[in-house]
């Protein structure tokens, strides 16, 4: 790294969007981010979507070439440092898989994907950092893309989420994708974006907001052309805008645009940008808005400043969903408890990690969460839960894991269950199963004590268990249940023993 601080001060956030690939490198001095460096590049990853959403070969590469140089930066900062997120595209693609286990080994570090609404609040976190504290409510407004997303907070607390699927590659391939920029495509487009916009702008203007701000490539670069035009220095308005759209329809074609201060690499997806952003201002009636420095990639940064603090929003994720849906907290803890404790002495003979630690943590507070609907197949219901809740804080990949452990917690599995996940993790899957239906059992009795364990002996896929004498004398049904789970982790090639 550069500068003589130590490198556990440095963080880094990647931004695999659906135009551009974002990297800032930071440093954290006494609490405070300090941004030391920035990198860009126009990857078009969308644009390589196909019919099928399939991403092209070319796509990738130009993704993968990106990454590396990326990787370069950050090789030194050490395993969680480095936060980087794929968005709309990465959601929508059917290889994605394929793709992010090259892209993970062209930037060094691990890539996950985020929601929609997980993408918007971390995009609020980062506008909000940028802007004053007192200002009350404020909109919040990032153009990606594949994706638009609209954010009314207050302070650093985002309050309304919506993440809208139109964007300016999108857009822009869908309605002047030969070039033209007639009245008739801007119509079009216009029309597109309302019915996209129509569901939440009741919501919206019934909320209200003291100030509007935007963040990322679409809106800075209108707010450039607007003030390249000299319409005005300050701030983006509609009238701003309609005069810039009627300077494209003059044009006529991308071929004779020659707008002030739209570079060359913009160009190409300003047209579905700036129709997804005039629609947005005539369907909530906002005045005027100005551009935040802060967006998607700060916003990585302050949540991994806030998980480093202790003030990982996913605690509140997950004690939040444990209030709404009536989990029983105290029993939720003594199995996590449990499940912890046999982690720690099977951890370095699998080759588990702090990740997958935190992964049982999740999965054994929420395992309950399917009692709510019934208690019949209540492990169903609770993955279902899981696998489609907006879980601010989780990535998709996370969701994932955790819905594959609650779904196997309990009553017969087998190896289909685990394809949810990517095959390279579908080992570590299974043995974090073995522990959290074992700490479900021994808590069968929901009583914080349980049978003693004197050892545990881990082997490739196989676990014995030595329990204290006499600890299973008077313990018939722990016994009996016991047994049972010896005969059904047969189903996933694992053998339990206990004596």
């Amino acid at each position: 790294m550069s500068d003589h601080d130590p490198v556990s001060q440095h963080l880094a956030a990647v931004d695999l969007g659906s135009n551009s690939f974002h990297m800032v490198v930071a440093r954290l001095d006494d609490g405070h981010l300090k941004i030391i460096d920035r990198i860009k590049e126009m990857v078009r990853l969308g644009g390589g979507l196909d019919a099928d959403n399939n991403l092209s070969e070319e796509a990738q590469a130009r993704a993968l070439a990106c990454l590396r140089r990326f990787g370069e930066r950050v090789k030194d900062l050490p395993y969680g440092n480095v936060a980087a997120v794929g968005t709309n595209t990465l959601r929508q693609s059917n290889n994605a898989r394929e793709f992010l286990f090259r892209a993970q080994l062209a930037l060094g570090h691990p890539i996950s994907v985020i929601g929609g609404r997980e993408e918007a609040r971390l995009i609020y976190l980062g506008v909000s950092h940028s802007l004053a504290s007192d200002e009350g409510r404020r909109f919040v407004m990032d153009i990606g893309g594949g994706s638009t997303e609209l954010i009314i907070g207050e302070g650093y607390e985002p309050l309304h989420l919506e993440s809208l699927h139109m964007g300016c590659v999108s857009m822009s391939r869908r309605f002047f994708d030969d070039g033209r920029l007639d009245k008739k495509r801007w119509h079009r487009a216009s029309t597109a974006a309302h019915l996209e916009l129509r569901p939440f702008k009741k919501r919206f203007r019934q909320i209200g907001w003291e100030s509007a701000t935007g963040a990322s490539g679409t809106i800075k670069a209108v707010h450039g052309v607007i003030q390249a035009m000299a319409i005005d220095p300050y701030r983006i308005t509609l009238d701003g805008m309609y005069q810039v759209r009627d300077a494209m329809i003059e044009a006529g074609s991308l071929d004779a645009l020659a707008l002030p201060g739209l570079s060359d690499e913009r160009k190409p997806v300003f047209a579905g940008g700036l129709a997804v952003l005039i629609a947005t201002f005539e369907a909530l009636r906002i005045d005027t808005m100005r551009v935040s420095d802060g967006a998607l990639r700060e916003g990585l940064l302050y949540d991994r400043i806030g998980r480093f603090q202790h003030e990982d929003i996913r605690v509140k994720t997950v004690a939040d969903m444990q209030k709404r849906f009536q989990v029983s907290t105290s029993h939720a803890r003594r199995v996590s408890k449990t499940a912890h404790e046999l982690f720690s002495r099977v951890e370095e003979k699998w080759n588990l990690t702090l990740a997958h630690g935190e992964l049982l943590h999740w999965a054994a507070s929420l395992h309950e969460v399917g009692l709510i609907i019934s208690h019949s197949g209540y492990q169903r219901h609770g993955a279902y839960m899981i696998d489609n809740a907006d879980l601010p804080g989780f990535s998709l990949e996370e969701q994932d894991w955790m819905s594959v452990l609650v779904r196997c917690h309990r009553r017969k599995i087998g190896h289909a269950l685990y394809e949810a996940l990517p095959e390279a993790d579908r080992d570590a899957a299974r043995k974090l199963t073995v522990l959290l239906r074992l700490a479900t059992v021994l808590h069968r009795s929901r009583d914080d004590e349980t049978a003693r364990i004197k050892k545990l002996k881990a082997g490739k896929d196989k676990l014995k268990i030595r329990f204290r004498k006499h600890e299973l004398d008077n313990r018939l049904l722990l016994s009996a249940d016991l047994a049972q789970e010896a005969q059904d982790l047969k189903a996933i090639g694992f053998k339990l023993k206990f004596e």
